[in-house]
């Protein structure tokens, strides 16, 4: 695995993992390398230093750079990342997730025959159209949820 700094055509740095060299060559040559902030697919590689923990160091810190220990992996990386989590964590958190049963469930609450209430869940892209076709207030989220039926 090898893992390179990257740079989209409007200045977003980020950075990404491929099998090889050659892969990277590969998925960028076809256009499948997109930026992670914008999703432009004009990237390329970015200068970028070697970061070696020293052997001793438990935190990682490199060695004569006084960076602080390095972000770990399950933490947001940026700004836009934290916001996404925090947004998901109010949607599940006030929201009673209906996995597949969405569009049934909220066409009932739209016709009065069950009470309404804060849900999320799946749905198609044509289904979601027709409910707001139906005047059926729903949005689109920008994330899949994590949690399961129970």
């Amino acid at each position: 695995m090898i893992r390179y700094a990257l740079r989209c055509d409007k200045g977003h740095d980020f950075d990404s993992w491929f099998r090889s060299a050659a892969a990277y060559d590969a998925l960028s040559g076809a256009g499948q390398v997109s930026c992670a902030v914008c999703g432009s697919v004009s990237v390329q590689k970015a200068p970028m230093a070697p970061a070696v923990p020293a052997r001793d160091d438990p935190r990682g810190v490199v060695p004569d750079s006084g960076a602080e220990a390095a972000r770990p992996l399950d933490g947001p990386g940026s700004a836009a990342e934290a916001a996404l989590r925090a947004l998901r964590r109010h949607v599940e958190e006030n929201s009673a997730y209906v996995g597949s049963d969405f569009v049934t469930t909220a066409r009932a609450m739209h016709a009065g025959d069950i009470p309404e209430r804060s849900i999320h869940g799946e749905a198609r892209l044509d289904e979601a159209r027709k409910l707001i076709e139906d005047g059926i207030p729903v949005t689109p989220l920008p994330f899949r949820t994590t949690r399961k039926l129970s």
